[in-house]
C-alpha cells in the first residue's frame, strides 16, 4: 500500500518562531537590536523544523500500520484515517511545545544575549579555556580550584569551630571555679555543725554531774 502523505505541507514551526519573536521585542528595551544581532531564533526554528519533518518521515505508515497488523489487515482505510490523524496531532503537539519553550524561556532574550557576550569576548586578550585533549590533565586542572576551595572553607570551618571550643573551655572553666568557691564555703559550716567540733563537745552535759 502507498504511504500517505505526511504532514500536509511543511511544518511551521519557523512561522511560530516569527510570531513569538515579535511579541516578545516589544519588552526588551535593554537589549541588543534584532537588525544588530544574528539570526539565532530562526536558526533554532529551522533546526526544530527539521528535526520534526525528520520525526514524520519515520513515522511512516509502514510502521504504524506493523503496529496495529489486526486493524491495518482488517480495514485498511481506518488505519490510514488513524494514520493521518496520528500525524497531524505530533506536528501540532511539537508545534505547540516549540512554542511554549520560546516563549516560557523569553529565548529571544537569552539569544540576543548570547550575541552580546560574543561581541564582549572579542576585545578579551586571554583566550576562554579549552580542553587540552588529555582527560587527567583537564580533571586535575578543575579539581584544583574546587580543592582549593574545599580548603578554604574547611579552614575557616575549622577557626569557627576552634573559637566555640574556645568558648566552651571558658564556660567550663568558671563552672569549676564556681565549684571550688562553694565548696570552700560550705565545708566550713558543715565543719561547725559536726560532732567532733570543739564548741559542740564543750557543751555537752557531765554524764557524772546527773548522777
Amino acid at each position: 500500500m502507498a504511504e500517505p502523505e505526511k504532514s500536509g505541507g511543511s511544518v511551521s514551526a519557523e512561522s511560530s518562531v516569527d510570531k513569538v519573536d515579535e511579541r516578545g521585542s516589544s519588552r526588551r528595551n535593554d537589549s541588543v537590536k534584532s537588525s544588530q544581532s544574528k539570526p539565532r531564533l530562526k536558526l533554532f526554528g529551522k533546526v526544530m523544523e527539521k528535526s520534526l519533518q525528520w520525526l514524520l518521515d519515520n513515522a511512516s505508515f509502514d510502521r504504524f500500520s506493523h503496529c496495529f497488523q489486526p486493524v491495518s489487515k482488517q480495514n485498511p482505510q481506518l488505519t490510514e484515517a488513524m494514520h493521518k490523524q496520528f500525524i497531524s496531532q505530533l506536528q501540532t503537539l511539537v508545534q505547540r511545545e516549540i512554542s511554549t519553550v520560546i516563549e516560557e524561556g523569553d529565548l529571544q532574550v537569552k539569544l540576543e544575549e548570547l550575541d552580546r557576550l560574543e561581541e564582549l569576548a572579542k576585545d578579551t586578550p586571554r583566550a576562554a579555556w579549552r580542553p587540552s585533549g588529555v582527560p587527567e590533565q583537564d580533571v586535575c586542572s578543575g579539581l584544583v580550584s574546587y580543592y582549593k576551595k574545599q580548603e578554604e572553607y574547611m579552614r575557616i570551618q575549622l577557626k569557627k569551630v576552634q573559637k566555640e571550643n574556645a568558648g566552651l573551655a571558658q564556660k567550663v572553666q568558671a563552672g569549676r571555679e564556681n565549684i571550688t568557691h562553694t565548696e570552700g564555703t560550705v565545708h566550713p559550716k558543715m565543719n561547725r555543725h559536726s560532732p567532733d567540733h570543739p564548741g559542740l563537745t564543750g557543751s555537752q552535759p557531765n554524764s557524772n554531774s546527773l548522777r
